[in-house]
Order: C-alpha cells, then sequence, then structure tokens
C-alpha cells in the first residue's frame, strides 16, 4: 500500500564541495520542460491516496511556487498529511515561505549545515551563517509550525568546542525536528579529491564518535527525542515521510534517480536526462534498474531499516529471533517487551549490526 511519494528536483545553485547527490546547475527552460515531465510520470502511476508528500533534491526550492502548486494539484492528499520541501536559504525568502503555505507545503526542511562561516565557506555553500537563521524565522513569520533544521558534523578541522557553538544556535532556534550528518568523503567529489592530494584531513575516529555522542546528549537536554540514527525531533514531531521508509512501507520515487518502492518492487529512475524524457515519451515508467522483493528479502529490510527507529525497534520472528538474541548477547541490541532496539554500543557500530542480518 503506497502512502508517501518522493519528489526529485535534481536542480542546484551551485555544488557543494563534499556532495555526490544527483544535482545540476540549470537553466529556466529546463525547470519548465522537468516539471511538465514530473507530471506526466506521476499521471503514469494509480491515484494513490498520500500521508506524506516529499519534494527532495538538489534543491526543490529552485522551483517557484507555481511550478510546485501544478504538481501538488495531481496529487490526492489525506486530510492533515505532511508535505515537505528542503529549501536552501540562498533562494527563499518570506514570499516565498508565504507562497509556498498557501499552495499546501506545510513542513520545511532548510539545510543549514553549519553555523560556522569558516565551515560554510569550506563546504560550499552558498549562504552565510546569517542568511540560514534569516531563512529560518522568514518560515516562522509566514506560518510555518512544523520545520526542520540539516547540521552537519566531522567537518575538516572541526573541534569538539565548534561544534558545541552549532548546536547551541541550533538549539536557540529551537525547530521541530533536526537532522544530523556525518561528512561522507564520497569519491567524484571536490573534497575527495583534496583529500587525495592530502589538502584536507578526515576527522579522528574517536573525535567523531565523541562528536555524536555530544550531538545525542546536548539533543537529549534541549528536550529532543533521538527516534532516528541521524534524526531528532521534539515530542510528536517525527518526521512521517522519511519514517515510512524505516518502517519498510511503500511509496513512489518520482522524477531524475528517484527511488521507490511500490507493488512489492524497489526501483531506481533514470540518471540521464535524455533516457528519462525517452521514457515518459514513450508512455513508460522511466525505471534504470529494480528488484523484487520476495517475502525474504522484505524481512531483510525490516530489520536494517527498522533497528534505524531507536523507540520502536523491531520484533522479529523465526530464524531472526535466535540472531537478535545472539545480538543481545552481545549487547548491541537490548530487549523492551517483545521488541528488540539498538543499545548505545550497537548505536555506535550499527552498520556493523545490520550486516549481521545481511
Amino acid at each position: 500500500m503506497v502512502k508517501g511519494i518522493y519528489i526529485h528536483i535534481p536542480f542546484c545553485l551551485n555544488k557543494c564541495n563534499y556532495c555526490d547527490f544527483l544535482s545540476f546547475k540549470c537553466r529556466e527552460s529546463d525547470k519548465k520542460k522537468y516539471v511538465e515531465y514530473l507530471k506526466k510520470e506521476i499521471m503514469l502511476y494509480p491515484q494513490y491516496e498520500y500521508e506524506s508528500v516529499y519534494f527532495g533534491g538538489g534543491t526543490p526550492s529552485i522551483l517557484d511556487s507555481e511550478d510546485l502548486k501544478e504538481i501538488l494539484s495531481l496529487l490526492k492528499i489525506k486530510d492533515k498529511g505532511e508535505v515537505t520541501i528542503e529549501v536552501n536559504p540562498k533562494t527563499v525568502d518570506y514570499d516565498k515561505f508565504k507562497a509556498y503555505k498557501k499552495i499546501g507545503i506545510n513542513r520545511v526542511s532548510i539545510g543549514i549545515q553549519s553555523f560556522d562561516e569558516k565551515k560554510l565557506k569550506v563546504l560550499g555553500r552558498m549562504h552565510n551563517s546569517s542568511e540560514g537563521k534569516k531563512a529560518y524565522l522568514e518560515a516562522r513569520e509566514a506560518g510555518f509550525k512544523n520545520i526542520s533544521l540539516d547540521l552537519m558534523f566531522s567537518l575538516p578541522d572541526q573541534t569538539l568546542e565548534e561544534l558545541r557553538e552549532d548546536l547551541k544556535e541550533l538549539f536557540d532556534l529551537k525547530p521541530e525536528h533536526f537532522s544530523i550528518y556525518s561528512l561522507i568523503w564520497e569519491e567524484g567529489t571536490n573534497f575527495f579529491e583534496k583529500l587525495k592530494r592530502g589538502e584536507l584531513k578526515e576527522t579522528d575516529n574517536d573525535l567523531e564518535a565523541d562528536m555524536y555522542k555530544t550531538i545525542i546528549e546536548e539533543g537529549k537536554k534541549a528536550g529532543y527525542i533521538h527516534y532516528e540514527i541521524s534524526n531528532f525531533a521534539l515530542p510528536g514531531r517525527e518526521a512521517v515521510h522519511n519514517s515510512s521508509y524505516w518502517k519498510n512501507e511503500e511509496y513512489l520515487g518520482i522524477g531524475l534517480g528517484a527511488s521507490g518502492y511500490c507493488d512489492g518492487i524497489r526501483y531506481k529512475n533514470q540518471v540521464k536526462f535524455k533516457d528519462y524524457y525517452d521514457n515518459i515519451d514513450n508512455g513508460e515508467k522511466p525505471i534504470l534498474e529494480s528488484e523484487i522483493v520476495d517475502e525474504e528479502a522484505k524481512e531483510v529490510y525490516k530489520y536494517i531499516l527498522g533497528l534505524r527507529l531507536l523507540q520502536l525497534g523491531v520484533i522479529p520472528k523465526g530464524k531472526y529471533i535466535k540472531l537478535c538474541e545472539k545480538l543481545r548477547n552481545l549487547e548491541l541490541l537490548e530487549k523492551k517487551d517483545n521488541r528488540y532496539l539498538l543499545t548505545e554500543k550497537g548505536l555506535f557500530i550499527a552498520n556493523d549490526v545490520f550486516d549481521e542480518f545481511v
């Protein structure tokens, strides 16, 4: 049963130094054409009733409200459904937020990344710290009552004290939700090239672990629930759309390079504009690759996704009961009622725990 829809907007003002997402600079004509094809792709699927809509990217806020309104007009959204847009502070202002609110968007995810001016420059972000805060305050002023902020850590030469300053700035704003991401040195990025040349160096593993622990501790002090490995929310403000991924629920992925899970099939869309447009022109879903999720695979996904939900965890069955017990004996999982959850020890080596189920 499809409950959510992810819509990928692959356009950006510029490519950040650390980014390996599918995104490109674009002209106005590129945007208009792409929106038309997004609408055509949506029409290739049945009309589901969505509990959540998520505009991700790239930089979805590069689109104006009329473009987004046209897309939303094709979707049947449940009453009080969550409609999220990711925004770059450089691409929004009060009027744009007001327009987004008017067309039914009710949640904003702002890519702050850091409040440190030097770190923002190193990252290649186009906004500065004051513009990041201004975007947040203008979203508030425009009437948004559900705002999430993205914060990165383990940045080049970042100290624990600098991270604490970032956290202080974030908690002073009091968003309903925040997501944290440690820097990943992806091959093909500007950062990776600098790493190879010795111009930048990776954060020491122990320091990175201390940073993650600090985020968890300070988040709890500030009243946030650490409900997913990388996500924190005030009570009752957990992300509906992203939580559906971790609950292994089906969703549509629309747009260039988007991933989806529908009718028992996980798929990824074409990653080249020509192929994407050609498929849709032929009345075909623009799918590049797909995987049939049988009952065994579905069960595996249940654990590697579900254990990310730190308050919910998983209820194992069959052979996985024994495996969960083994991991509990190793103090990587704990048992509450009939559910198994990651322990603090397990949380810090979560990928190793997930590998046990593959």
